[in-house]
C-alpha cells in the first residue's frame, strides 16, 4: 500500500518525465557524439568556458569572502553598505544608469522612428554615427567633451570666455555615456520598428485613427518588448562602463572605478572582489531580464513577406521637429569624433592653437610597442574568437545534448559580465598555478576572445536559423561526417556572419580596456591603456593622435576584410551588411 502511495506521489512530482527526460537526453548526446571530432570539439568548448569565463567569476566570488587573515567573512560585504565613499559609489552608479537609460532610450526611440517611418533624405548619416562609438576608443566622447567644455575649452573658454568651467562629475557623466550609447538603442530598436507589418498601422488609421494615436495605441506597444529591451542593454552598458568614469567622473565614483582603485590602488583584493561581485549581479540580473524575459514578450507582426510597402509619414509638421533633432544631434555626433583627429595636430588645446606633427612623433617614439602589441595581438584574436563563435553556434542550433545549455549561456554571459569583475577574476585565477599565464600574451589574449565571442556567437546563430537543416542533412545522407559538413556546407553558407564576427572581434580587441587594464605588464603595452594615462595627465594631443591611430588601423582593417570578401565573391549587400 505504501510502496502505491509512493508511486502516485512520484508521479504526481513528474519523477517519471523527468526520468524520460534524462533518458532521452543521454541518447541524443549519445547520438551526437558517435562523431568522435564532435564529442572532442563540445568537450573542449564546456571546459574552456568553464576556465576562461565560469571559473574567474567564481574565483571573484571566493575571494570576496576570504578576509586578510585567511579565514571566511563578510566584512568586505559589510563595508559597502558601512563604508561611505563604497556605498556612494553604489547609488552613484544606479541613479547614473537610470537617467543614461531614460535618455539615450529616447533618443534611440527617436532616430529609429525617424528612419523607419518618416519620408527624409541623409538616413544613410544615422548609420554612420551609430558606427564611430564601435571603432573608437571607449573615451573618445569624454576627450572631446573635455576639450570642448573644459576650463579651457575650445567653446566655454575660447568662444563664451567662461573661467573655471568644471565639466568633471555627473554631468559630464551623463552627457558622454547618453552620446556613448544611444546608438545601441538606436539599432535595436530600428529593426524591431521597421518589421512592424504596415497594414497594421494603415488598418488604424484607415478606422479613422489620427496619426498621434495611431503612434500611441499601435506603434508604441508593439515594440515596447524592444524599448524595454534596449532600457536593460544601455543600462548594463551604464553600470559597467569604466574608462568614462576614469577619464570624466572626477569626484564622481562608481562601481567599476571603484573595483579598480580599491584592488589595485590600495590593494585590498578582497574589498574589490566584493564590489566587484555586487556589480556583477547586478549585470547578470539584467542580463538575465533581457534575455529569458523581455526577449520573450517580443510581438511578432511579420508573418511571411509584408502586404506592402510602408507609407512614409511626409506630415511637414511630424517630419520637420523629429528630423530636425535627430539631425542636430548627428550633427553633435560627428562634430565631437571628427574633433580628435583635428586636435592631433594641435600644438597645446586651449593655449596654442598652432598646427605640428609632435604628437604623432612622440606618439611613434613612446607608443611604437603599445601600437605593436595592439595590432598584433587582436590580430591574434580575431580568428580564434571568430572560429569559435561559428563552432558555438552550430553546436547551439544544431546538436543537442548535455551540456550544450551550459554553453549557449555561458559564452554569451560574458557580454553581461562588466570587463573590470573579467580583469580582477583573472588575476585572482590565473596568477598562480595550474594556469599561471599573468604577465604573458596569452592572458591578454584569452580577454579579447572572451570579450568578443558572444557578438560572433549571436550572428552564426542568426544565420544557421535562416539556413534549411536539409542541405546539411543531404550532405551527411551522402557520407560525410559532420566535421566536414561543418567545413564545407555549413561555414561557407554563414560567411558573412563569419567575417561579421571577425571585424567586430578585431574591433572591440583594439578598443577593449577595462579588462585589460588589470592584465598589462611590463611584458605588454596597450593602446587604449596609454590613452587612458594620456587623457588623466591632460596629454590631449598625444592622447587624440593615439586615437587617430588606433582608428585608422580598424578602419583599414574593415577594408581589407571586405577586399578579401569581394574576392571570394560575397554579394555588395553582404559587404555592406559587415
Amino acid at each position: 500500500m505504501k510502496n502505491y502511495l509512493f508511486l502516485d506521489r512520484a508521479e504526481d512530482f513528474g519523477v517519471e518525465k523527468f526520468i524520460n527526460y534524462v533518458v532521452n537526453q543521454l541518447r541524443i548526446t549519445r547520438n551526437t557524439f558517435k562523431d568522435p571530432v564532435i564529442a572532442l570539439v563540445s568537450v573542449g568548448m564546456i571546459l574552456s568556458l568553464f576556465v576562461f569565463v565560469v571559473w574567474p567569476l567564481l574565483e571573484v566570488v571566493k575571494q570576496s569572502l576570504i578576509g586578510n587573515d585567511g579565514t571566511f567573512s563578510f566584512q568586505a560585504y559589510r563595508n559597502i553598505i558601512t563604508m561611505g565613499e563604497t556605498y556612494k559609489a553604489l547609488t552613484n552608479t544606479l541613479f547614473l544608469a537610470v537617467v543614461v537609460s531614460v535618455l539615450a532610450t529616447c533618443i534611440g526611440f527617436l532616430f529609429a522612428y525617424c528612419s523607419s517611418h518618416l519620408k527624409m533624405r541623409g538616413k544613410k548619416l544615422f548609420n554612420l554615427m551609430a558606427l564611430l562609438p564601435m571603432v573608437s576608443p571607449p573615451f573618445s566622447v569624454a576627450l572631446s567633451i573635455i576639450m570642448l567644455f573644459g576650463s579651457r575649452g575650445l567653446i566655454t573658454y575660447g568662444l563664451l570666455g567662461w573661467q573655471d568651467t568644471n565639466i568633471y562629475g555627473l554631468k559630464g557623466l551623463i552627457f558622454v555615456q547618453t552620446i556613448s550609447y544611444f546608438p545601441v538603442a538606436f539599432l535595436l530598436l530600428a529593426g524591431m520598428l521597421r518589421s512592424i507589418d504596415p497594414s497594421i498601422e494603415d488598418a488604424a488609421r484607415d478606422l479613422g485613427s489620427s496619426k498621434w494615436r495611431t503612434f500611441k495605441t499601435v506603434t508604441v506597444p508593439l515594440v515596447r518588448p524592444g524599448i524595454a529591451n534596449a532600457f536593460l542593454l544601455v543600462f548594463i552598458k551604464s553600470v559597467a562602463d569604466f574608462a568614462n568614469p576614469m577619464a570624466i567622473g572626477g569626484n564622481f565614483s562608481t562601481l567599476a572605478t571603484q573595483i579598480y582603485l580599491q584592488a589595485i590602488g590600495s590593494y585590498d583584493i578582497q574589498g574589490g572582489a566584493a564590489i566587484a561581485v555586487v556589480l556583477l549581479d547586478i549585470a547578470i540580473i539584467l542580463f538575465v531580464l533581457s534575455k529569458y524575459w523581455v526577449e520573450k514578450k517580443t510581438y511578432v507582426t511579420v508573418l511571411g513577406k509584408a502586404s506592402r510597402e510602408r507609407t512614409m509619414i511626409s506630415d511637414k509638421s511630424i517630419v520637420y521637429p523629429v528630423a530636425g533633432f535627430c539631425f542636430l544631434i548627428t550633427a553633435v555626433v560627428l562634430s565631437i569624433y571628427i574633433l580628435i583627429p583635428i586636435a592631433s595636430f594641435i600644438k597645446m588645446w586651449g593655449v596654442d592653437y598652432g598646427l605640428t606633427l609632435d604628437h604623432y612623433r612622440y606618439a611613434y617614439d613612446v607608443g611604437l610597442d603599445a601600437i605593436r602589441d595592439t595590432t598584433l595581438l587582436s590580430i591574434i584574436a580575431t580568428p580564434i574568437a571568430g572560429i569559435l563563435g561559428m563552432i558555438v553556434a552550430y553546436l547551439v542550433v544544431r546538436k543537442n545534448f548535455i551540456g550544450r545549455g551550459f554553453i549557449n549561456f555561458s559564452s554569451l554571459l560574458s557580454i553581461a559580465v562588466p570587463g573590470t569583475v573579467i580583469g580582477i577574476g583573472y588575476i585572482l585565477t590565473f596568477n598562480t598555478p595550474p594556469i599561471q599565464i599573468t604577465g604573458t600574451a596569452m592572458i591578454l589574449i584569452a580577454a579579447f576572445v572572451i570579450r568578443s565571442l558572444p557578438i560572433g556567437i549571436r550572428a552564426g546563430v542568426s544565420s544557421l536559423q535562416q539556413i534549411d537543416p536539409g542541405i546539411e542533412e543531404a550532405a551527411a545522407d551522402l557520407g560525410s561526417n559532420a566535421t566536414r559538413v561543418f567545413t564545407t556546407v555549413t561555414l561557407p553558407l554563414i560567411k558573412s556572419a563569419f567575417f561579421g564576427g571577425l571585424v567586430y572581434s578585431f574591433i572591440r580587441s583594439m578598443t577593449s580596456i577595462s579588462a585589460v587594464i588589470f592584465l598589462v605588464s611590463a611584458n605588454y603595452s596597450l593602446l587604449t591603456v596609454l590613452i587612458l594615462d594620456q587623457v588623466e595627465d591632460n596629454q590631449f594631443g598625444v592622447a587624440s593622435a593615439f586615437s587617430t591611430i588606433l582608428i585608422v588601423i580598424v578602419y583599414v582593417a574593415i577594408i581589407l576584410i571586405k577586399i578579401l570578401l569581394s574576392r571570394l565573391g560575397s554579394s555588395k549587400e553582404t559587404m555592406e551588411n559587415i
